[in-house]
């Protein structure tokens, strides 16, 4: 078997969380075939070096979460000139996701803790309906279903729209999906917290969630990268704030 073993901010670096976990079950599952992705958190992690892998790891690919000028980013993926098309796709996939995010059902991004004051992204590694709060899933059909499958949908399509347009991180980064976050914020039924958020809020909430969808952006996703795994098995410390 071929597993696809991706990891955020641990294995296979010598500095990072859960990465001797993942160490022990690559090497008690010597016969399978590994190919490792590794997310790195910051610079200084990927300075400390790597952790020596066996020889059934036959592929280790990594990438940053993180830049040394986030910056340079905002000239990166779909521009205005790629056509209206992209970008009113891109605005349709992303409003949808930032009204999931608003309402608290963006456990799937890594959860929120809310915008305004007290802005947080990624301090959780669950998804789905099952992580969503409570209150999501009240009425006469379960609403958690709904959220889910909105943030699904929304996630999807952004990920195709970065396979097609050579990335997102300069759109995530925009004038544009700032606006697209306010009007989320200010929509009725919006966390209390996120009524409240102020430019900055909102600024530093678009460059938070352009890291966690940071990922859609990369080349891993080929038939002779993670489409070519039997099975993908992901694994998370998470980035530090």
């Amino acid at each position: 078997m071929r597993v696809a073993l991706l990891t955020e901010g641990g294995y296979p670096y010598v500095r990072g969380e859960g990465q001797l976990w993942c160490d022990r079950l690559v090497r008690g599952l010597g016969q399978h075939e590994f190919d490792v992705y590794a997310l790195s958190r910051d610079q200084r992690q990927e300075a400390l070096g790597r952790l020596d892998v066996p020889p059934h790891v036959t592929r280790v690919r990594t990438a940053p979460l993180w830049h040394a000028d986030d910056a340079a980013l905002s000239h990166a993926g779909p521009r205005g000139g790629r056509g209206r098309r992209a970008r009113r796709r891109f605005a349709e996939c992303f409003a949808e996701l930032a009204d999931v995010v608003c309402r608290g059902g963006a456990i799937g991004l890594g959860g929120v803790t809310g915008l305004g004051g007290a802005t947080r992204l990624g301090g959780s590694s669950r998804s789905g309906a099952a992580a969503l709060p409570r209150h999501l899933g009240t009425g006469p059909q379960d609403r958690s279903d709904d959220v889910a499958d909105r943030f699904a949908n929304a996630l999807y399509g952004l990920a195709e729209l970065a396979r097609d347009q050579g990335g997102l991180a300069g759109a995530l980064r925009s004038e544009t999906a700032v606006r697209i976050l306010e009007s989320a914020c200010r929509a009725p039924g919006a966390q209390r917290a996120a009524h409240g958020a102020r430019v900055a809020d909102l600024l530093v909430a678009a460059g938070r969630m352009e890291r966690a969808l940071r990922p859609l952006s990369l080349d891993w996703y080929d038939d002779d990268g993670l489409g070519a795994a039997d099975l993908c098995h992901a694994t998370s410390g998470g980035p530090r704030p």
